[in-house]
């Protein structure tokens, strides 16, 4: 697989002041390892090396996934429901990042009633920025001044007709960025 294209970028307004430091986050969610996939795609691995945190929003199946991601830059990942009990102990279902001005909360969003996107928004009230999963389907829209975020999967597309990550860049307001791989599978 190789990356073909960006999505249209998306904006979520934050908290203006004079002086700001430009970050880069690596989403990704569901990649369900070894069941879907043998490893993450090449493309998403060189991206990585260039941002300053990695987010995995759950079904990651195997804890070696975040060992690898680890090698390219910190990483931060909560829970889904494809995880074993020994990876919702370790990891929780959901964090609360505070990266410089920004609040980006983080769950897998499954379980509970309704739309994946209303239950992210409920989950953290006060946030700038809440990346999901559980879909497989890349969403990137602004619900009011919160940044909704799901970077898809990058190996296991589903209903998808492309495998999918994302980026979010953070500095006067947060973007989001969606990175489309070539080929179906």
């Amino acid at each position: 697989m190789g990356r073909v294209e960006q999505s249209g970028l998306c904006h979520s307004k934050g908290i203006l002041g004079r002086r700001w430091r430009f970050i880069v986050i690596g989403v990704l969610a569901d990649t369900h390892i070894p069941s879907r996939a043998g490893r993450l795609p090449e493309p998403l691995l060189q991206d990585f090396t260039r941002v300053d945190l990695i987010v995995h929003a759950g079904d990651i199946t195997v804890l070696s996934v975040l060992d690898e991601l680890a090698r390219l830059a910190p990483v931060v990942a909560v829970a889904g429901n494809m995880d074993s009990l020994d990876v919702h102990k370790k990891l929780g279902e959901t964090r609360l990042l505070e990266l410089e001005r920004f609040r980006i909360g983080v769950l897998h969003g499954h379980g509970g009633y309704g739309k994946v996107q209303d239950r992210a928004l409920a989950a953290f009230p006060d946030a700038h920025c809440v990346v999901f999963g559980h879909t497989h389907a890349p969403y990137c829209q602004r619900h009011g001044d919160v940044l909704l975020f799901n970077p898809g999967s990058p190996t296991d597309r589903r209903r998808q007709p492309r495998a999918s990550y994302g980026l979010l860049h953070l500095g006067r307001d947060i973007r989001g960025e969606i990175i489309y791989l070539d080929g179906g599978d």
